[in-house]
């Protein structure tokens, strides 16, 4: 097992430093961090796991406390992802407070004998217990875990309207990867945090099956988020042109603003037009700042107008002219030779199982169900 541990943190800092060879944006530097941070906490734990929890209580319960750090590391991760506008400022920085007030309680208790010979994780105490105060900074390092993985699902619901808001397709900017492996490790977190709640408040479980267990699932999170990290791209790309931005705000923020009837009128018409002229929608990317680019049309302004004379969010929108040009096609004799999924290839969807998805949801019926029908 400690060959495992070892090899985890080689790779955790193997991939730090190929990252740091890419042209980073924000959520790399975040990445390069978090993968230092692993690679550290286990190559430690490879290397003095079988003396650390026996001869050095202090020190563990402070090595102990380096699993208060995953959750923010992990939540900021995906911020930095999801949001455009994101900074790593002061307000930030109160993620990582639980992890300075643990080890700041643990230095002041060194100073005091009768207090630190009770901070023990291997579960000999004194007939006094273990302080209070130690037992709350437990129960919150295992509190931690659930508490980001919940504001992880939270974030991941807003990127979902995100994406809906400015994009056409799905599947490159969905994060896919890093969900399954936020609720796979999620769950597989919360198990073991309640394992070791329970060695150490009831002594049931072996300390090392606790902590060995941690360990191991951490590895193989090492190797999951330093291979798809490593690839994972910018989503939203900064444009020059202020106008021409990602809506990333709920609705209710552009409620007040007072859009004129007749611009309301002459934006429907220029957008209009230039769906039926150009069919913007055959490129399976497209988003929404290039169309306001293309319309000369305030983002905001155009998710407005998309939103509320249309009914829909830009997705949909643009998902619905797709549709269209494959039924047109369907019907069509030159295309009479094209598969159905060559036929949506054509009309800009990118993969088989988006076009399916939306079709139906557009259509009610498959697209193999509409070619029998026509």
């Amino acid at each position: 097992m400690k060959y495992i541990f070892l090899i985890a943190a080689f790779n955790a800092l193997f991939f730090a430093i190929l990252v740091l060879q890419k042209k980073k944006a924000l959520h790399d530097k975040i990445l390069i961090y978090w993968l230092v941070y692993l690679g550290l906490f286990t190559g430690v734990y490879a290397l003095f796991s079988n003396i650390l929890f026996i001869e050095f209580h202090l020190f563990s319960a402070s090595f102990i406390s380096l699993l208060l750090l995953h959750g923010p590391f992990l939540f900021l991760y995906i911020s930095s992802l999801i949001d455009k506008k994101f900074e790593f400022n002061r307000k930030k920085l109160l993620h990582f407070v639980p992890f300075i007030l643990f080890n700041i309680y643990i230095v002041i208790a060194s100073f005091y004998p009768e207090i630190s010979e009770r901070i023990r994780l291997d579960h000999v105490e004194s007939e006094a217990g273990a302080p209070l105060l130690f037992h709350l900074f437990l129960i919150f390092t295992v509190l931690s875990g659930p508490i980001y993985f919940i504001l992880s699902i939270w974030l991941f619901k807003k990127l979902d309207i995100n994406i809906f808001n400015n994009f056409s397709s799905y599947e490159n900017v969905n994060l896919d990867w890093l969900r399954k492996l936020v609720y796979s490790f999620g769950a597989i977190w919360t198990v073991l945090m309640i394992f070791a709640t329970a060695h150490h408040v009831f002594g049931l479980f072996s300390w090392v099956f606790c902590t060995h267990g941690l360990s191991l699932s951490l590895s193989v999170f090492i190797l999951l988020i330093g291979y798809f990290g490593l690839k994972q791209k910018e989503i939203f790309i900064q444009y020059h042109d202020n106008t021409i931005e990602y809506v990333t705000e709920p609705k209710t923020k552009y409620a007040g603003v007072v859009l004129k009837e007749a611009d309301v009128e002459l934006y429907v018409s220029k957008l209009k037009r230039f769906m039926a002229s150009d069919k913007p929608y055959l490129d399976a990317d497209f988003s929404l700042p290039e169309l306001a680019d293309k319309l000369d049309i305030p983002s905001h302004y155009l998710s407005r107008v998309i939103n509320e004379q249309f009914g829909v969010n830009f997705f949909d929108f643009i998902n619905q002219y797709r549709v269209e040009e494959v039924k047109s096609k369907i019907g069509n004799p030159e295309f009479k030779n094209f598969s159905l999924l060559g036929i949506a290839f054509d009309s800009g969807f990118n993969t088989k199982s988006a076009f399916n998805r939306v079709f139906k949801k557009i259509t009610g019926v498959t697209p193999s169900e509409y070619k029998k029908q026509t």
